[in-house]
């Protein structure tokens, strides 16, 4: 690249970024207006930071004590994620709350920041994922800053961003990030055959044992989240609990009950719902193998593709279907949009109004879609359709693309 091309992109990236960096901090600011000013009139759960205060700093005691905590229903996550509950003490200026949001708002920086250096790499780059994922996380309003999950997909990005150039790397990064909440080892799923799928697998492997090996030496009960996982029902926000929202409006004499953390539904046919979730979250991990055997043009973006799509399966497969949970697809998604070769465009449009519909679902009327209303009823038929659709879209432009 001559200096004359390198003067004329620095002049065309630097204001973009310029008003990018003004976009991410005027949203930011009114994300976490709405997270500490009074908003009872506005939302039906009003206290969504409750989760970091209350669960996450008594999760925080207990594992300072150098325990994991054990026989606790709502402790569901992987080892690696008592690291994350854990950081806010490097912050021991601010209260337990107070770091835990700054540190979730730099890790939502950095993804904006690894995005939009990706879109600013070369030719057959854009900019449209950091613009993505800079103005479409609000619009979950102020819930992603009091969950971890803006930290989990910060780790799912920048292991798919290295994966290309430096797999070894990609591959420990999506390690670490399985050990945190066990989704980001898909981004390993469309890694190129050959050096570059062994390396990765290789390196995710070794940082996933490492990591473990030491937190079992460090904490004890390391592993008791597993126990907490066979009990999980249904969901009132998952595909099965909208199926069973409309049989409650019809007669079903099932209710509701908060349960592992989460308002789930009790009653007659729950167990077989649970069973056929577990059956379609195996059936879509056996077309992304097929899909991986079968495919046959790869290109820079598939990868990306890929990951987008086994992430959605698996989310509209699950028995829970919590909110956060787009946070990880709009991450996806804008790492696809980086790419201009990418397939996911419609998918990542589909998610925009999937993820407002979401907010409306939780907090604001989410008495609504306890109660089953109507209204609560409606939201989650429309969230989840737009979900499914943009799931079977992504299964279909993935396998039409690398001629599978």
């Amino acid at each position: 690249m001559t200096t004359q091309q390198i003067a004329a992109r620095t002049s065309n990236t630097v204001p973009g970024a310029r008003a990018l960096g003004v976009v991410w901090l005027t949203t930011r600011l009114g994300m976490f207006a709405l997270l500490v000013l009074p908003s009872g009139a506005l939302f039906d759960a009003p206290d969504i930071g409750g989760e970091v205060y209350q669960i996450y700093y008594g999760w925080y005691e207990q594992l300072t004590r150098g325990a994991f905590p054990f026989d606790d229903v709502m402790w569901q996550y992987p080892p690696g994620a008592g690291l994350v509950i854990l950081m806010p003490a490097a912050l021991p200026w601010l209260t337990y709350f107070q770091a835990f949001v700054a540190l979730t708002l730099a890790a939502d920086a950095l993804v904006a920041r690894a995005l939009a250096r990706a879109g600013a790499a070369g030719h057959g780059r854009s900019a449209a994922g950091a613009w993505m994922w800079v103005c479409a996380l609000p619009l979950l309003l102020h819930l992603p800053l009091v969950r971890y999950d803006v930290q989990a997909t910060a780790i799912a990005v920048l292991a798919l961003l290295a994966l290309h150039r430096r797999p070894s790397l990609g591959g420990a990064l999506a390690g670490l990030g399985a050990m945190v909440k066990v989704w980001p080892v898909l981004t390993l799923l469309g890694a190129p055959r050959g050096r570059t799928t062994r390396e990765a697998w290789a390196a995710a492997a070794a940082s996933a044992a490492v990591l473990l090996a030491v937190l079992t030496l460090a904490f004890s009960h390391t592993l008791d989240f597993l126990r907490q996982q066979v009990g999980r029902g249904v969901q009132i926000e998952s595909m099965a609990g909208t199926v069973l929202s409309l049989a409650r409006r019809a007669g079903w004499s099932g209710r509701v009950e908060y349960r592992y953390g989460s308002m789930e539904f009790t009653g007659p046919y729950v167990p077989a719902l649970v069973h056929a979730s577990l059956f379609f979250t195996a059936a879509a991990l056996c077309w992304l193998l097929l899909w991986r055997v079968r495919a046959r043009r790869w290109t820079a973006a598939t990868p990306f593709d890929a990951a987008l799509t086994a992430v959605l399966l698996f989310t509209v497969t699950s028995r829970v279907i919590s909110p956060q949970y787009l946070i990880w697809l709009l991450g996806l998604a804008a790492v696809c949009l980086t790419s201009r070769a990418t397939t996911q465009r419609p998918v990542a449009a589909l998610l925009l109004p999937a993820a407002a519909v979401s907010a409306l679902a939780y907090p604001v009327l989410y008495g609504d879609v306890v109660m089953g209303t109507p209204l609560g009823c409606a939201i989650m038929v429309v969230r989840n359709g737009l979900l499914l659709g943009a799931a079977l879209l992504a299964c279909r432009r993935l396998w039409t693309a690398s001629g599978a």
